[in-house]
Parts: C-alpha cells; structure tokens; sequence
C-alpha cells in the first residue's frame, strides 16, 4: 500500500476559493428568475461543480490511483440509472408531474 498524499496548501486554498465562489453563484442564482426546467439544470450543474472540487481535492481523487475515480464514475452513473427508472414511474400517475404540464 502506498503512503498517503499530503495535499498542500496551495490546492487546499484554492479549493476553498473555488467553493466559496460556487456558493455565492449558488446563492446569486436563486435570486434570478429562471424558467422552469432550466432552474433544475443551473442547480444541478453547480452542485455537480462543488461535488467535483470535493472529490478532487478533499478526498485527494487526483492523486489516487485511477480506478478510485472510475468506482466513484461507476456509482454515480449506476445512481442516475436508478433515478431514471425510479422517474419513469411519473408517467402513468393520475396527477401529472410539474414537469410535463
């Protein structure tokens, strides 16, 4: 087993930076009057940047070997699939979902 990997300060503030920054968009964006379907989008693609500097950094995935990252890739998809299918249910309900009316 390899030793670990100490993360310097360097990456260590400047994923804070980037976290910081992302949140104050976050927070930037609810203020903003987004249609419908696209708020959904704009929430998820920052969520996804912020989950992306965690990994990255905090959990020390660029510095790991590779098939950490393609186990963490592999989930995450397998956890799309399983949204996806659990969503496809919305289509035979009586009550429309908000997104198809």
């Amino acid at each position: 087993m390899s030793g670990h990997h100490i993360i310097s300060l360097k990456y260590l503030l400047g994923a804070a930076t980037a976290l910081v920054v992302l949140t104050i968009i976050t927070v930037g964006a609810s203020f903003i009057e987004i249609p419908r379907p696209f708020d959904l989008i704009v929430a998820l693609s920052l969520a996804f940047g912020k989950a992306t500097v965690v990994a990255a950094i905090f959990m020390g995935l660029i510095w790991d070997k590779k098939i950490n990252t393609m186990a963490l890739l592999f989930s995450l998809l397998f956890f799309i699939i399983m949204i996806g299918i659990t969503l496809l249910d919305t289509l035979y309900r009586d009550v429309p979902f908000w997104i198809y009316s």
